[in-house]
């Protein structure tokens, strides 16, 4: 991902990206509910923590206008993995996402640009109430995920496919639901659209490309490039074969 569009959506619109896999392996996809148990299980136990660090963040944000820096890459980086489970959960991905808020190459990703340098406090004290309405949505864009991937789990254990009709389904679902995220965790502070420009792409085409990462990006810390920052695009891995 570009350091350019990464300071587009610098605390403010992350960005969604889910690239086409038709063919997915039938076994996996048979099993996908016992299969998903332990990455789910590992986002329940961070989830945890955000009753706590989220406060923290509300409070921090509320006197001083600023994101402590560990706690903003500790919510991006849950936002990111969040993205992941429910890429394999949901069908929209074949590859286990592993248990951590990193996976180079994973097919379904959410980008989240560094922390604004002042936030506007009057949104941050009213957030509760704020957000009421993108829940609203989420909601509803919840349920239209959940019928797409129970028709993928039903087109993929007879066929080894996804269908692109549904593939776009499930897109749709699925954007507004991961980026409202970092809106919940105070990463952002205006509500997410309800279409990005790559949600329209998709409805057009229905098969978007990740960016690659530029070259000579670091792998940790101050060092690591604008794409790695918390949230950064890697590019997909090749799909895996159909069982």
């Amino acid at each position: 991902m570009s350091s350019e569009l990464l300071s587009e959506t610098a605390g403010r619109q992350p960005v969604f990206r889910m690239a086409y896999q038709e063919r997915h392996s039938r076994l996996t996809t048979f099993f996908r509910l016992i299969l998903a148990i332990p990455p789910t299980f590992v986002l329940g136990l961070w989830s945890i923590a955000l009753w706590v660090t989220v406060p923290v963040s509300w409070f921090a944000l509320l006197f001083t206008g600023r994101y402590p820096r560990g706690l903003y890459d500790f919510h991006a980086s849950f936002a990111r993995y969040n993205t992941f489970v429910s890429g394999y959960s949901y069908l929209a991905s074949d590859r286990w996402p592993g248990f951590s808020g990193t996976s180079p190459g994973y097919p379904v990703q959410l980008a989240v640009g560094p922390p604004l340098e002042r936030y506007d406090r009057v949104k941050v004290a009213l957030r509760i109430v704020l957000v009421i309405v993108p829940a609203l949505i989420a909601y509803a864009m919840g349920l239209v995920m959940s019928v797409a991937a129970i028709i993928a789990w039903f087109a993929i254990v007879f066929t080894g496919k996804l269908p692109q009709g549904i593939f776009q389904m499930l897109h749709l679902g699925m954007s507004y639901v991961v980026r409202v995220t970092p809106y919940y965790l105070l990463l952002t502070e205006d509500w997410p659209q309800f279409t990005q420009a790559e949600d329209r792409e998709v409805l057009a085409a229905g098969e978007p490309a990740l960016p690659a990462p530029p070259a000579g990006s670091g792998p940790r810390g101050d060092e690591r490039g604008a794409s790695e920052l918390p949230g950064g695009f890697e590019p997909p891995s090749p799909p895996a074969g159909s069982s």
